[in-house]
């Protein structure tokens, strides 16, 4: 009765129900987002507010088959890209890799299963996570595996303008998931979308890392790299069923990987 009784979440259970709600097999999904500008039209706590959205709707779909369960999120990433703006805040490098270590330690001591899904929202994630993810197994015994939901929900397109932050993809997501923080008005005072060949080179290219930033008027305008003028709630519905549905075959190979 704990499991749907608690909307799987492990948060609502009691220290008494952990030990029966939960079990070795047990999936923890943890959403992991970020505070950062986004742009004039969505709010700063975006990727958080999408982590968790996502999170809440993967665990309603594949909930009862891989017995998932949801972790508090964490809600600061690693975000300088976007420090020029007001609203923004970040934790170091160190500081979110003692972050990220503490909880994988508290998660393997505290809990009856090693098995983690971390829901990421913000790109500027995706680094630590890949770098860590081999300390977090090998230190602390952790089965998990990062699913990153900008490269899901916006694949890296050859032409055109990237949708690389605040355009349309993630803002139809926002008009589908949490239209209600969507400031719609404001997305035509932006100006007409960066240049994608810009886009490509400083953020895009897989043989050289820039430190670039959402400031940069030459790939963004008011901190967007995107186009949020042809959003629109059908595309963001499209997208959000399409990265649900494609997080079934990540948890079969989670589980699998479980051995």
């Amino acid at each position: 009765m704990a499991g749907p009784a608690a909307g799987r979440a492990v948060g609502n259970l009691t220290f008494q129900e952990i030990g029966t709600a939960l079990r070795a097999s047990s999936i923890l999904c943890l959403p992991m987002g970020s505070m950062e500008q986004h742009g004039p039209h969505l709010p700063l706590n975006t990727d958080t507010v999408l982590a968790e959205a996502f999170t809440r709707r993967i665990v309603e779909r594949w909930g009862e088959a891989y017995d998932l369960w949801r972790l508090p999120p964490v809600p600061v990433g690693l975000s300088r890209e976007h420090d020029w703006a007001a609203g923004t805040l970040s934790l170091s490098v160190g500081g979110m890799t003692a972050v990220l270590r503490d909880l994988g330690r508290e998660i393997a001591r505290a809990l009856p299963t090693r098995n983690l899904l971390i829901v990421n929202g913000h790109g500027g994630n995706r680094g630590i996570l890949e770098a860590l993810g081999r300390e977090l197994r090998g230190d602390f015994g952790l089965n998990l595996c990062a699913l990153h939901l900008g490269a899901m929900m916006s694949p890296v397109a050859d032409a055109g303008v990237p949708e690389i932050h605040a355009g349309r993809d993630e803002t139809s997501v926002m008009l589908a998931l949490a239209p209600e923080l969507v400031r719609r008005e404001r997305i035509g005072n932006l100006k007409a979308p960066p240049d994608g060949d810009a886009v490509r080179a400083a953020v895009l290219d897989p043989a050289a890392t820039w430190p670039w930033s959402s400031g940069d008027p030459r790939i963004a305008d008011l901190g967007v790299i995107g186009d949020p003028a042809q959003a629109s709630v059908e595309h963001g519905q499209a997208i959000a069923e399409r990265v649900v549905e494609a997080a079934g075959a990540v948890l079969k190979q989670l589980r699998e990987n479980q051995g």
